[in-house]
């Protein structure tokens, strides 16, 4: 049984915690234990190959309109960046609705053409039920008839809403719609209108112009992040407008012109640009694993750009081999918690959680794989609670074991010590120093030939269930019944300060009992009998000596032969109480009795005599 559950319980485990990250909830614990690793890491250095263009505060207050920003001044944004020698342009800014003014549209689709370096956003908008077909915005006519190119900004959570993924592509009726990321990418050497066609999926990777983007899963990479909201360098769109041929209202008459200064320092030179909301009110920002301020969307595109262009990718853990994983160590760790007691193991398992963490840290920090982090610290905490459960089931399954096997025949004390420590009655012996006694019905077999069945029954029983009751009293076990023999261990499994005195005084008492027992028989016309007592004290092999079927907690060697010699040499020698014991036995309790020296006997085996002596009562 024990060893079917060392497979049996950590496969159940194992079932219930996939069961358990089935429910967003705790899958959300997982991702917030894993978004410590990148705080832990801290902000990392990046190129500055990607610039982000903020449409910020600064812009609303220096241009002095709403949004959205009229269409003249992202063509004029396109012209700036372009003499500022920005290598590509790629909005997080949807055209995807005609303005009111088609020729502000077409002075947009036009510069994009003349430049032939940006990149513009769509979106696929997915039905909420399953009746509702997705449907894929496009930019508008003007920008599509130029064949310029443009990617998708959608943007999918995770349970906690956070951005963890980046989405390479949408599928739609067929066809892969790829994002501005990948868009910025495939174009970023070789400008093309057909970039899309030069995109492979091939296996785990997307192949994007030199680069292999790994694919964690379904059409989603896990994103690298370099750091919180405000890692990526900016300019304020405003800046890269305030020109001299462009008004700023919201500079009250004064001049900047901050478009030559960009010139000059080359800050946009050869540089992916980005354009894309930076401010709250146009609700583009979104959690991220650095917590704090939420990060602009178009920082997110950034960060997607920089991880694959410097080929910095972050690895999620094969599932399969975590399963296999996962699995050894639950087997390997309920074999050992089984093993050990419960202290070591609620230590042990703190340990692992640390150590385990430390692991997630060292292999994100050093090889940018992800492991699970709660998942792993549940399964380790499972099998404690496990191996806790079992232990204590076992416990009382023993505790009940040994109540059951004892207390027919030992004091209930006793018991209760056997409970504390059941290790005592592990199975096989051990050589302990103990006292035996044996007791025997002088011509018993005579007696039952001369009484019915049930008249021998009836008083065989009336006479063990008195001696039997003197004996556990007095912290003895009744080791056996042998025919009308009695045979009884003091000292085991529980040590006693004086075992040799105890088996003493039961002797004296299964005397005075047994004279108790006459009277009251002989008062009922019952034919009376007489017993014989034998007591020794010495070293025995002592344990659990039965088969693997039957449970015998017994005592074997000479000094048990000795006392069973001494028992039947009561019909040897007049003695009043017919009691004798050893040389052994009187060593340990001359102080405390009265005996009578008898003879010295040998015992079969041994050369060397005993001294006997009868035991008259107690000091």
């Amino acid at each position: 049984m024990i060893r079917i559950r060392q497979f049996v319980i950590p496969i159940l485990i194992l079932i219930l915690l996939k069961i358990l990250f089935l429910f967003p909830s705790i899958d959300s614990l997982e991702y917030k234990a894993q978004d410590s690793l990148f705080r832990l890491r801290g902000v990392r250095d990046i190129s500055e190959d990607v610039v982000v263009i903020a449409i910020d505060d600064a812009s609303f207050s220096a241009l002095d309109t709403t949004w959205p920003f009229p269409r003249e001044y992202h063509a004029k944004l396109i012209e700036n960046l372009s003499l500022a020698g920005a290598r590509l342009i790629v909005f997080d800014v949807e055209f995807t609705e005609s303005s009111r003014y088609p020729q502000a549209d077409s002075i947009l689709a036009e510069t994009a053409e003349r430049y032939g370096n940006v990149i513009f956003a769509g979106k696929v908008l997915h039905g909420k039920t399953h009746q509702d077909p997705d449907q894929l915005v496009t930019p508008i006519a003007p920008i599509l008839g130029k064949q310029t190119p443009w990617g998708i900004v959608n943007m999918n959570s995770d349970v906690d809403n956070a951005i963890r993924k980046y989405s390479l592509y949408e599928e739609m009726d067929n066809k892969a719609h790829f994002s501005i990321g990948v868009a910025a990418l495939a174009n970023s050497r070789v400008y093309q209108p057909d970039w899309d066609a030069h995109l492979r999926i091939e296996g785990q990777h997307l192949a994007v112009a030199p680069h292999k983007v790994p694919i964690y899963s379904a059409n989603k990479a896990l994103i690298n992040y370099y750091g919180p909201a405000g890692s990526f360098p900016q300019i304020s769109y405003a800046s890269v407008l305030d020109d001299s041929t462009i008004a700023m209202p919201g500079y009250q008459g004064i001049e900047f012109d901050e478009f030559y200064e960009i010139v000059e320092s080359g800050v946009l030179r050869d540089k992916i640009v980005l354009i894309g909301a930076t401010i709250d009110e146009l609700h583009d920002k979104f959690p991220t694993p650095f917590g704090g301020e939420w990060t602009p969307g178009v920082e997110i595109h950034a960060n997607f750009i920089e991880m694959v262009m410097r080929g910095d990718y972050l690895y999620g853990f094969d599932p399969w081999l975590y399963l296999i994983c996962e699995l050894a160590l639950l087997l390997g760790l309920w074999f050992v918690f089984s093993k050990l007691k419960p202290q070591l193991t609620a230590l042990g398992t703190i340990v692992l959680i640390a150590l385990q963490y430390y692991l997630a840290l060292y292999l994100f920090r050093s090889h940018s794989l992800i492991i699970p982090i709660v998942q792993t610290a549940l399964a380790l905490l499972m099998v404690y609670v496990g191996s806790l459960i079992c232990h204590y089931l076992d416990s009382l399954k023993e505790k009940r074991f040994i109540r059951h096997a004892f207390q027919q025949y030992m004091a209930p004390e006793l018991v209760n010590e056997l409970l504390k420590n059941p290790k005592k009655l592990s199975y096989g012996g051990s050589l302990q120093e103990i006292s035996v006694l044996f007791s025997d019905i002088r011509s018993f077999t005579t007696y039952s030939e001369n009484h019915s069945p049930q008249e021998t029954v009836n008083i065989l029983k009336e006479y063990l269930t008195a001696m039997v009751t003197i004996i556990v009293e007095n912290n003895g076990i009744l080791d056996k019944f042998v025919g009308d023999e009695i045979m009884a261990l003091f000292g085991t499994p529980v040590p006693l300060e004086n075992h040799a005195l105890s088996a003493c005084k039961v002797a004296l008492e299964m005397r005075a009992k047994m004279r108790e027992l006459q009277e009251k028989w002989q008062a009922e016309g019952k034919e009376i009998f007489e017993i014989g007592i034998g007591v020794n004290t010495g070293q025995a092999v002592v344990g659990n000596l039965g088969s693997e079927q039957i449970f015998d907690y017994t005592a074997i060697g000479d000094t048990i032969n000795l006392g069973a010699r001494l028992e039947s040499i009561n019909k040897e020698f007049t003695t009043e109480k017919h009691i004798i014991i050893s040389e052994f036995t009187l060593e340990q309790v001359k102080d405390h009795v009265e005996v009578r020296y008898l003879d010295e006997v040998k015992v079969k085996g041994k050369n060397k005599a005993v001294k006997i002596y009868e035991l008259i009562d107690l000091k």
